[in-house]
């Protein structure tokens, strides 16, 4: 065992269970539903939560309180010497500069690295795995912060919305944007780049959403990361707010446009899925710090 831990959040996609494997720790993101407080992976299934998803429920996100963050860094520093906490991009949530402050704190100087790569679901999970492989190449937490936070422009993840109706009872869209959209078979392809949500483009049906999703990595990698591309140094990564059967149907799709790389694909969290809802499908790149 080295001396540095790794804190991360379940926005990465990573399980309690997958988090004792790696010997990292995750903190359980809370949200709301009917004013009832959850955490993910702790007191609500992923097949209850897509249940009162569906239901159109009253859901909303929320932030760790302070004391449950620094529980958890306390809890990791009582094996390691220091950690890194890599949160959900700053982007995307004000926990991220939350833990800034925190960290700032007398107790946890040079004892807890906040490290923000503008990520979100597997592009966050892949990064953790990559944070792993640098310590055990022999980095230090300060370094291992630097190269994570150097590539944060160098990745980016396309997500096809299945049905409007989250994004309309979200208020991201109206009531007949929604309706025209349905009538049409409309899919939206929306974009996390460095953390930040917008919509990239409109698709009649989900078969041309995820080939221009595809072709949007392809010609990515082919403007700016060709190079990286052919060194085995660009992940290519998948996300699903869908079934089993949609999802390997996807992966299946990803492996056969990008022959030779192994795809890590995640469920999307909690947090992310209350805001497109089911059947969503994605796709993302990363490059390696």
């Amino acid at each position: 065992m080295g001396t540095t831990g790794i804190v991360t959040d379940s926005h990465s996609g990573i399980s309690q269970e997958e988090a004792q494997k790696l010997g990292i720790f995750v903190l359980p993101m809370p949200f709301y539903m009917n004013e009832t407080c959850y955490y993910e992976g702790v007191n609500i299934t992923r097949a209850e939560f897509l249940e009162r998803l569906g239901r159109l429920e009253n859901i909303s996100t929320s932030q760790p309180s302070p004391e449950a963050v620094m529980e958890l860094w306390d809890r990791a520093l009582e094996t390691y010497q220091d950690i890194l906490y890599i949160p959900i991009s700053s982007g995307l949530s004000g926990s991220c500069q939350t833990a800034m402050m925190l960290a700032r704190e007398e107790k946890y100087e040079g004892k807890v690295y906040v490290v923000d790569n503008g990520s979100v679901s597997t592009p966050l999970h892949q990064s953790i795995l990559d944070a792993l492989e640098l310590l055990e190449t022999g980095c230090s937490a300060a370094e291992v912060k630097t190269r994570m936070e150097a590539v944060k422009t160098r990745a980016g993840i396309y997500i096809a919305v299945d049905d409007l109706k989250y994004l309309k009872h979200g208020g991201r869209i109206s009531a007949g944007v929604a309706l025209v959209g349905g009538l049409l078979n409309v899919k939206p392809v929306l974009h996390f780049d460095i953390g930040i949500l917008e919509l990239y483009k409109n698709c009649r049906g989900l078969k041309r959403a995820k080939q221009t999703m595809i072709e949007e990595v392809k010609k990515v990698i082919e403007q700016s990361y060709q190079r990286k591309y052919e060194e085995g140094r660009l992940h290519i990564v998948a996300a699903t707010s869908s079934g089993k059967e949609e999802t390997d149907a996807w992966v299946n799709e990803i492996e056969a446009a990008f022959p030779g790389h192994k795809i890590l694909c995640d469920d999307l969290s909690f947090g992310v899925t209350c805001h497109i809802g089911p059947g969503g499908l994605g796709i993302g790149y990363s490059c390696k710090p």
